[in-house]
């Protein structure tokens, strides 16, 4: 099915801190409001901003976490197809190696919180992160993968590895 929607290009930074739990958003704005993700954001392509500077970037005006392209491990790129049916996503996934302490102070974006992996199952998060994004992280944030998923919103998820490294 070919649909002409807008295609955006962004970056998921997963973070922990020194008790491994996963530093998680809830949305204010949509996509996904009211839902906990990770942060993130789309390049500025206007700027011919790179994932890594846009992941960078994302970390230090979300939770003021200085990193640099040492702290990030890219593990994975996916292209979701007409998600929600409102568009069409190239997404980089970073894993952050520079762990935080305190919760960030909550910004227009939406609150923070730590979450024990165990309990990222139990919490309300998109459909999409709960059927593949999750799974993502949890069996290749050590490695590299390249997926494509059919988001189309009347349809089963279906998510395809392109290339395992």
């Amino acid at each position: 099915m070919n649909v002409s929607l807008p295609f955006r290009i962004s970056t998921l930074i997963f973070i922990r801190n020194h008790e491994d739990q996963l530093l998680l958003l809830r949305r204010n704005h949509m996509p996904n409001q009211g839902l906990w993700s990770p942060i993130g954001g789309k390049l500025n392509m206007d700027q011919g901003e790179s994932p890594f500077e846009c992941a960078i970037r994302e970390t230090q005006e979300e939770i003021g976490l200085k990193i640099s392209e040492k702290d990030l491990h890219l593990f994975a790129m996916i292209s979701e197809k007409n998600y929600e049916g409102i568009g069409h996503w190239l997404m980089f996934l970073f894993d952050c190696h520079r762990p935080i302490q305190d919760l960030p102070v909550a910004i227009e974006e939406g609150e923070f919180s730590f979450f024990a992996p165990d309990m990222i199952k139990e919490i309300p998060v998109p459909e999409t992160d709960r059927n593949s994004l999750w799974d993502i992280y949890f069996n290749y944030r050590q490695r590299f993968v390249a997926l494509r998923a059919n988001c189309i919103p009347s349809e089963k998820l279906e998510v395809y590895i392109e290339e395992l490294q």
